[in-house]
């Protein structure tokens, strides 16, 4: 069973209790998770699944709406390789990668990694187009000779042109976001990692949602500096 949610409480609500998919799963089914949640409530249902006889992988997604419509997916994998082995064919009919990448929990973390360079990256992206543009550089073609260089990125060659154009009614939700660099700045508390940048670019993400932008795509931080 392969399942995608909003958050820990809804993971926990969708696979426990007596409604819940576990108990009406059969021995030895696996419970694939693509929601962004804690490591904690990965292991937390690793374990209970354990218990009666189930499998559970988590495994959070990169590549938003459009990777899963071309079936290109980037899946961060933690659990047990059998229950890996098992899903990664069908998972690979909307994956371009699915990598065990450790113990349960672990593909979680791999996703607070994914979600911490996005978030330094949009923020650098948007600043050198606000800087470009108060330059006077006709910034759609400073963006096509940048991206043929080191500044090359995911996030120049899918945003940095709609960023110019001030359009972000598409794409991953600044409140989505918020959410993941909550985990992240969660997490990060617990193992002691010090993550100035990512806890700065979260606080002018709360400042693009009092801007009304909660449904904005993530590239909307430029709007601060506009």
């Amino acid at each position: 069973m392969f399942c995608c949610v909003g958050n820990d409480d809804d993971l926990r609500s969708v696979t426990l209790g007596a409604d819940g998919a576990f108990a009406g799963m059969a021995p030895g089914a696996i419970f694939v998770d693509h929601t962004t949640a804690s490591a904690d409530v990965a292991r937390e249902l690793h374990a209970a699944a354990k218990n009666i006889g189930l499998h559970f992988v988590d495994a959070p997604v990169s590549g938003g709406q459009a990777g899963a419509q071309n079936g290109a997916l980037t899946v961060m994998c933690g659990g047990d390789a059998a229950a890996f082995e098992a899903a990664r064919p069908v998972a690979m009919a909307f994956s371009r990668a699915f990598t065990l990448l450790g113990a349960s929990g672990a593909g979680q973390l791999a996703k607070m990694v994914n979600q911490i360079c996005i978030a330094g990256l949009v923020q650098g992206l948007s600043e050198a187009i606000a800087f470009g543009q108060k330059a006077g550089l006709d910034m759609n073609q400073v963006l096509d000779v940048i991206g043929k260089g080191a500044a090359q990125s995911w996030q120049l060659d899918n945003r940095g042109k709609t960023m110019v154009a001030d359009k972000f009614d598409f794409g991953f939700a600044v409140d989505w976001m918020r959410k993941d660099l909550g985990l992240v700045l969660d997490e990060a508390r617990r193992n002691g990692a010090r993550l100035p940048v990512t806890a700065l670019v979260d606080q002018f993400y709360a400042d693009i949602q009092q801007m009304g932008g909660q449904r904005w795509d993530t590239s909307s931080l430029i709007k601060r500096l506009r």
